[in-house]
C-alpha cells in the first residue's frame, strides 16, 4: 500500500490539557478515513498539525514517502478545517478564479470541480445567495481545484439538513470513487460507517480503534429474544459458550454472540431444552454499538490501572 500521511506517537498539550496523546496511525491511498470521536476528542487538532496550523508537542509526522517537505506536500492537499470564505457578492465562478490565482491554477479546472458538486449550473449565482449546504459544496470544489492526492474535511455535513447531509455524502463517495484519497473528521458514527472504508477511532486523544469498517463492525450480532421460561432461558444463555453479553430489559433478552450461528439453528437448540420463543430477532450491531464497547473498555481499562 502506498502511504499517504504516516503519524508516529504524535502528542499535542495545550497546557495542562492533552489534546492528543501518543497517536500513530497510516494512511493509504485511495481510501476514505474517518477520523470519529465526540467534540473535543482530539480530531481537529490532529487535522491541524498535519496542515501545518497547529504545532505539536511530541512525535512526528510525514506526508508520502517522507521525502517531500511538509510545506511541498502541501500542495498536493485540499483541505476544509473551517467554515467556507468566500466574498459573498461575487459570483461562484468569481470566487474560484481568485483560489486559482492564489493555487496558481489553470481556470479551465472551474467548471470540471463545480460539476463534480453539483453547482455548475448555479456559478453565475453570488455567493450570499447560497445555501449552508450549497457554500459546503463549492468549499469541495475550491479544495478540488488542484487536483490533490488528498482531500481533508473537518466535520463536512455539520449544520446541513438532510438533504445537504445527503448531496455532501454522496459527493464524496464520487470523489473517492475517481481515486482521490479522503480524511475526514466527524462526530456522526452514522456518517463513518455510511462513506469511509477505514476509521480511527479517537476519545480524550487517545486511539481506541484504527482499522477498516467493516472489520470494527465484523461481530457475530445478537439475538433479541423472549420466552414464558425466562429465567430459564437467561440460565441457558449464561452456561452456552456461543454467548458473551447479555441484556435483560424487563422480558426482553439481548444476546450477543462469541460464535456464529443461525437463528433456525438457535431456535431448534431451544426447542430441545423445552424452551418455546415468543420472539427472535438476530441483528448486527451498528458501528454505534461498537463505539460504546470501545469507550466502555477504555473506562474499564483505566479504573483498573
Amino acid at each position: 500500500m502506498e502511504p499517504i500521511l504516516t503519524i508516529n506517537n504524535l502528542t499535542k498539550k495545550f497546557g495542562y490539557l492533552t489534546a492528543v496523546k501518543d497517536l500513530s496511525f497510516t494512511i493509504n491511498k485511495g481510501n476514505v478515513y474517518g477520523i470519529l470521536g465526540p467534540n473535543g476528542s482530539g480530531k481537529s487538532t490532529t487535522l491541524g498539525i498535519v496542515l501545518n496550523v497547529v504545532n505539536k508537542t511530541n512525535g512526528n509526522f510525514h506526508w508520502f514517502d517522507g521525502n517531500t517537505t511538509t510545506h511541498d506536500a502541501l500542495k498536493q492537499v485540499g483541505a476544509i478545517i473551517e467554515r467556507p470564505n468566500f466574498y459573498p457578492y461575487m459570483t461562484a465562478e468569481q470566487n474560484l478564479k481568485l483560489v486559482c490565482r492564489i493555487k496558481g491554477v489553470d481556470h479551465s479546472k472551474i467548471a470540471e470541480k463545480l460539476e463534480v458538486v453539483g453547482l455548475l449550473d448555479r456559478k453565475d449565482h453570488k455567493f450570499k445567495t447560497y445555501s449552508l449546504g450549497m457554500k459546503q459544496r463549492l468549499a469541495i470544489a475550491s479544495a478540488l481545484l488542484n487536483d490533490p492526492e488528498i482531500l481533508i474535511l473537518d466535520e463536512p455535513t455539520n449544520g446541513l439538513d438532510p438533504q445537504g447531509i445527503h448531496q455532501i455524502r454522496q459527493i464524496i463517495k464520487d470523489i473517492a470513487a475517481d481515486g482521490t484519497t479522503i480524511l475526514l473528521a466527524s462526530h456522526l458514527l452514522d456518517e463513518v460507517e455510511k462513506v469511509c472504508s477505514h476509521v480511527v477511532v479517537l476519545r480524550k486523544g487517545e486511539k481506541l480503534y484504527s482499522g477498516r469498517v467493516d472489520e470494527m463492525i465484523s461481530s457475530h450480532g445478537f439475538f433479541e429474544l423472549k420466552a414464558e421460561k425466562h429465567d430459564q432461558l437467561i440460565q441457558l444463555l449464561e452456561a452456552h459458550s456461543n454467548f458473551g453479553k447479555l441484556k435483560i430489559e424487563d422480558d426482553l433478552i439481548t444476546a450477543f454472540l462469541n460464535e456464529p450461528m443461525s437463528a433456525s439453528d438457535f431456535n431448534k437448540l431451544m426447542f430441545d431444552k423445552g424452551i418455546l420463543l415468543s420472539h427472535l430477532v438476530k441483528r448486527k450491531e451498528s458501528l454505534e454499538e461498537q463505539f460504546l464497547q470501545l469507550t466502555d473498555n477504555l473506562e474499564t481499562n483505566q479504573k483498573t490501572a
